[in-house]
């Protein structure tokens, strides 16, 4: 999870730099083949959002969901009800620190999920690199 400046292209931008940055391109691709985002105003430019910050390569594939389809990101919409237990909708997000999202990320990964046999999501990609 990524706390964001703003609801801008560039904030969302700014954000995918700095993981492909930190994961490099290699690391960015395996964990993000292929991003799906609702038709929000942030993600107008799927050039640049697909476009490593190593020139002209490719990083990801961005999709558009339909509208009024939230059943075409199903574990975008998975995640979003985790955060709201946290976090409802309509709260400042400046009132939460990172460390405080960190914690939140932490809690959601460690959750166990039922269409992983039970396992939380971080041990399923731990098992999941090991094979």
């Amino acid at each position: 999870l990524l706390k964001l400046t703003s609801q801008t292209q560039q904030a969302v931008l700014r954000a995918l730099n700095g993981l492909e940055r930190q994961m490099g391109l290699s690391g960015f691709r395996s964990r993000f083949k292929s991003i799906t985002v609702d038709n929000g105003a942030e993600f107008w430019d799927w050039q640049a959002l697909e476009q490593s910050v190593q020139g002209k390569r490719q990083r990801t594939r961005i999709y558009y969901a339909h509208p009024y389809s939230s059943w075409e990101r199903g574990s975008n919409e998975n995640l979003n009800g985790f955060i709201r237990y946290s976090i409802p909708k309509g709260t400042r997000l400046s009132q939460y620190t990172r460390k405080d999202i960190h914690e939140l990320q932490e809690w959601i990964n460690m959750y166990p999920r039922r269409i992983l046999g039970g396992l939380p999501a971080a041990d399923f990609s731990q098992t999941a690199q090991a094979v």
